[in-house]
């Protein structure tokens, strides 16, 4: 399977960075493309839902609710039992692998496209739904024996975090919109691949700098960073096979399983477990696993299910 032209601007980060090359790429547009790519993956499934809303969707998202609060569960044992990690940073990682990378399943929607594999339009739908249960998930794992869980801040953090705040207004907007979507639609979606490349540029840069990180735990971090997610996406892939997804369907369903956030549960828990050493799990998802999605996941995935799922 040939490149994709946006996983080419991943590289072109992550090689400039690797090599000394100074890319100046500014906080401010790197915020930007997070908020766009955000409100652009909401938008788009909220009009799908607004298109398609109806009992069989709901049985799926409960499905895919049940899977985000699994996935923390086979997470921690690894990182405390082969990783020897404490019991909060193991807490903490396992919710970035329950959780998801908008990044990454934008990169497999865009493979998608360019090649016309249908998908169900309301995806993001299940983007959103995600999100939430890996954190709360994290912080109950990662509670003291005795200590008192506070839930309306661990809801408002859920919740009212950038990545699930913006997904959910943006489904929210297009379901309630319409058609009237289609107004916005010479910006979000037209101008899509191109500022999920520059997204992607910075993003090989941020990958390159958490290399060094990998000198700490190396061999461990490398290897969970990709074998956890090959678990993720063989449960996600079948979970989408039980519910009769499309081929596109099964394969976006095992890039989420596979993924592991690095924007929402970051932001998260860095006010929930502040004891946490996020940088272990930042490490093992922006150098190791977000890569590894990118280069080498998405496409294995695609050919897999086409070979099992596609006939």
């Amino acid at each position: 399977m040939s490149l994709d032209i946006v996983v080419a601007f991943f590289i072109l980060g992550l090689v400039a960075t690797l090599l000394g090359a100074k890319i100046d790429f500014p906080k401010g547009l790197y915020q930007t493309c997070v908020l766009f790519l955000l409100l652009a993956i909401g938008l788009k499934g909220g009009y799908a839902l607004h298109q398609h809303a109806g009992e069989n969707i709901l049985v799926q998202s409960i499905a895919v609710i049940l899977f985000g609060f699994l996935l923390p569960f086979v997470a921690y044992p690894l990182l405390r039992w082969f990783g020897g990690w404490s019991k909060t940073d193991a807490a903490a990682t396992a919710a970035h692998y329950g959780s998801v990378s908008v990044g990454t399943y934008a990169v497999a929607v865009a493979i998608l496209d360019v090649q016309n594999i249908a998908y169900e339009a309301y995806f993001p739908l299940f983007v959103a739904l995600l999100e939430a249960p890996a954190i709360a998930i994290g912080i109950m794992l990662a509670r003291q024996k005795g200590q008192c869980l506070n839930i309306k801040v661990l809801a408002h953090e859920i919740f009212f975090n950038q990545g699930v705040f913006l997904l959910l207004g943006g489904l929210v907007i297009g379901a309630w919109a319409g058609d009237r979507v289609q107004s916005v639609q010479p910006f979000f979606g037209t101008l899509f691949h191109g500022v999920l490349a520059l997204f992607l540029l910075a993003m090989g840069q941020k990958a390159a700098e958490k290399l060094h990180d990998l000198k700490t735990q190396s061999a461990f971090l490398i290897s969970f960073g990709i074998f956890m997610p090959l678990i993720g996406a063989l449960a996600g892939a079948l979970l989408g096979s039980m519910l009769e997804l499309s081929l596109g369907g099964v394969v976006l369903m095992a890039v989420l399983g596979a993924s592991a956030s690095y924007i929402a549960v970051p932001a998260a828990l860095s006010v929930s477990l502040p004891q946490a050493n996020l940088s272990l799990a930042l490490t093992a998802s922006l150098a190791v696993t977000f890569p590894f999605n990118v280069i080498v996941g998405i496409p294995l995935y695609l050919s897999l299910a086409q070979h099992w799922f596609g006939g």
